[in-house]
């Protein structure tokens, strides 16, 4: 029993990591100018494109996939609803909105700066649309993601009506159409700061697990709802802003793969969030490398392949039974 115990648990381990070797692999070594490993010990400029660019690329799209991948399980563990992530609850439409503002209020500023308030607007959008999922009727749980899709809506509308009046719409569709074509040594470094997060969501995992229960459940069991409430959002809120301000809104990653992970492990965030952050940094990664390959030597941004990708997973995911109760 006890051997066939480890060998369930050392499976999937061994898979997952040959599986994140084999794409980083392939992230490195394929683009514009394919590499082969001799080249990188043979030519000095081959190894700097590697260090400028491939690697950044790399890790850019591993840091993302695994941040958005936790922000959608614990949105859905703060509402307690199993549709909702970050782009379908206006959060990433938020904290598009907060870089746009503060590009024209502060045009000179860096982009820390604004990222700044992309939290801020972010940490109030999500605020709003969970003040009013909360009044929505328990019994129809689909409301929920609805009014969310039309909340992030609304404020994507805002943010392209402003961006078209001040001359700004190329920016906003940086911000609002994901790629990490654009990502390079200087710029993604920023993204540390979601992977921060996601080690921060480990740590609170116990009280967030509790927080899913309920309100009255929760405080009943001795948390301090308020407190973890919050701090449940200023995560969800920074790898928004981080994410949207580096390499713009990636559809589906934070809805699937929570979803996926959960039918096979169940509901206890200690256990389910590594497992979530790998297979959202898989899922992205992946991704990313298709949209590489379809047009060789042209790219299709992330966002557009997530997508398809992604309406798949949910719809074979919607005539799955889940697998624990």
């Amino acid at each position: 029993m006890k051997a066939e115990w480890r060998k369930r648990i050392t499976l999937p381990r061994v898979a997952a990591a040959a599986a994140l070797v084999m794409l980083v692999c392939l992230s490195l070594l394929i683009g514009a100018d394919t590499l082969s490993p001799t080249q990188l010990v043979s030519n000095p400029e081959v190894l700097e494109l590697l260090l400028t660019s491939r690697l950044p690329r790399t890790l850019a799209a591993l840091l993302t996939g695994s941040a958005l991948a936790i922000a959608g399980l614990i949105m859905q563990a703060l509402v307690r609803n199993r549709f909702v992530e970050p782009s379908t609850a206006g959060t990433a439409q938020s904290a598009a909105l907060g870089i746009l503002l503060m590009t024209l209020v502060f045009p000179a500023a860096s982009l820390g700066v604004k990222m700044i308030g992309a939290t801020a607007l972010a940490l109030l959008g999500t605020s709003v649309f969970m003040a009013t999922a909360d009044r929505l009727p328990v019994t129809q749980p689909h409301l929920v993601p609805l009014f969310g899709l039309v909340y992030g809506g609304v404020i994507g509308a805002v943010v392209t009506f402003v961006g078209w009046q001040t001359d700004l719409l190329q920016f906003i569709d940086i911000w609002t159409n994901g790629e990490f074509s654009g990502v390079v040594r200087g710029r993604y470094e920023f993204l540390w700061g979601a992977g921060i997060m996601v080690v921060l969501s480990w740590w609170i995992a116990d009280r967030l697990t509790v927080l899913s229960l309920g309100r009255e459940a929760s405080i009943g069991l001795g948390l301090d709802y308020v407190w973890t409430l919050r701090l449940g959002l200023l995560v969800v809120s920074v790898i928004a802003a981080l994410t949207v301000s580096v390499v713009g809104i990636i559809p589906f990653v934070g809805l699937v793969v929570p979803n996926i992970v959960s039918r096979v492990i169940g509901d206890n965030l200690r256990a389910s969030i590594p497992w979530t952050a790998l297979s959202g940094a898989l899922l992205v990664l992946g991704c990313d490398i298709v949209g590489r390959l379809i047009r060789y030597p042209y790219e299709i941004p992330v966002a557009t392949v997530m997508g398809v990708v992604g309406a798949l997973l949910f719809l074979k995911l919607m005539r799955l039974r889940p697998s624990h109760a």
